[in-house]
């Protein structure tokens, strides 16, 4: 350990937990399938180098038939439970957030469960926290993790968008891809783990699903493209600029730290402008995050996974770093999450 990391500021925890939390196991997955740019404009009124401009988008996946959302976690769970060092078997708790579960009923945690193997874990499901998923299962995590009974809380963000956006809507069906990330949470030693928080929410329609559900069926038709994501890109790019920075400030100065302190920022891949925006407002130079819409695009739920697997992966994160977590999803939900990481 470096005299640099030694002297880093003393921890501060605004959780109010009294079990320190830290994320022990990542994992992710995507399907096999490369849609590039040029391919997804075919039928729409855009062009690739709007696409680029726009979102920075270059290409995503998109999940084969006959396949579903647990077929996509599998894998990434699995990877998640062999980087923990722990069975399925062992896992107490799954919490699956998704938009698109297998189907309306039963459970898609449940069906995940079984597909494990994960015999003794209670499955949650958590369905409409959308793009935030993420951040909002790690939190339902770190506090079912303060019973003495719970050691392992796999937590699982997937999403298959490519069959919820109309393929002939522009506004919509260039952004999305599928993914599938998974993180095993536990118990960790005084210090480290997650030492704040910030969730705030607003109604606001202007990224919705209006089909599939109860309001949907008073009507005397169902029109079968309320099935599909309706967004208004430019009051996503109005909120999402503002309260990525707000959430991230506040959690950080919540964890007694400045934004300097921070090694590194998660955000959500929603689009590669908004994440410069949001660096650009803290002041945070590029290389303090890492970025995986290029190449996936918008995968909601699973997009902060992808971004800590990869950062993982190539060695941008490591013990006793400062790491911030932020995403924003349809509702709006957002928030932002800050651990000082280990992996024990």
């Amino acid at each position: 350990m470096s005299i640099i990391t030694e002297l880093k500021r003393e921890v501060k925890y605004a959780t109010g937990l009294k079990v320190p939390i830290n994320i022990q196991g990542i994992g992710f997955q995507v399907p096999e399938t490369v849609v590039t740019n040029k391919e997804i404009i075919k039928g729409l009124d855009t062009t690739e180098e709007w696409i680029q401009t726009k979102t920075g988008i270059q290409e995503r996946r998109f999940l084969e038939e006959p396949y579903v959302t647990s077929d996509l976690c599998v894998g990434a769970c699995n990877e998640a439970l062999i980087d923990a060092g722990i069975t399925a078997e062992e896992v107490d708790i799954i919490i699956l957030t998704t938009v698109t579960p297998d189907q309306s009923l039963p459970s898609t945690a449940m069906i995940l469960k079984d597909k494990l193997g994960a015999v003794n874990a209670i499955p949650y499901d958590l369905n409409q926290a959308a793009c935030a998923g993420g951040i909002y299962s790690i939190y339902l995590a770190a506090h079912l993790l303060q019973s003495e009974n719970i050691n392992n809380v796999l937590v699982v963000g997937a999403e298959v968008l490519s069959r919820v956006t109309d393929p002939t809507d522009r506004s919509t069906r260039v952004f999305f891809g599928d993914a599938a990330g998974a993180m095993v949470l536990q118990k960790t030693k005084d210090g480290y783990g997650l030492l704040s928080f910030d969730l705030q929410d607003e109604v606001n329609d202007a990224v919705q699903i209006p089909g599939g559900g109860t309001d949907a069926l008073r009507s005397s038709g169902i029109d079968a493209t309320d099935l599909f994501i309706k967004m208004n890109g430019r009051e996503v790019w109005n909120v999402a600029t503002r309260a990525i920075p707000s959430s991230i400030q506040h959690t950080v100065q919540s964890a007694g730290l400045t934004i300097k302190d921070i090694d590194h920022f998660i955000i959500h891949q929603a689009n590669l402008n908004i994440i410069r925006e949001a660096l650009d407002t803290l002041q945070v130079p590029y290389d303090k995050t890492t970025v995986t819409v290029q190449e996936y695009g918008n995968t909601g739920s699973a997009t902060i996974f992808s971004s800590i697997y990869k950062a993982v992966k190539e060695g941008n994160v490591s013990d006793n770093d400062y790491i911030v977590f932020s995403a924003i999803g349809a509702g709006f939900l957002w928030g932002s999450l800050c651990f000082r990481y280990i992996h024990n």
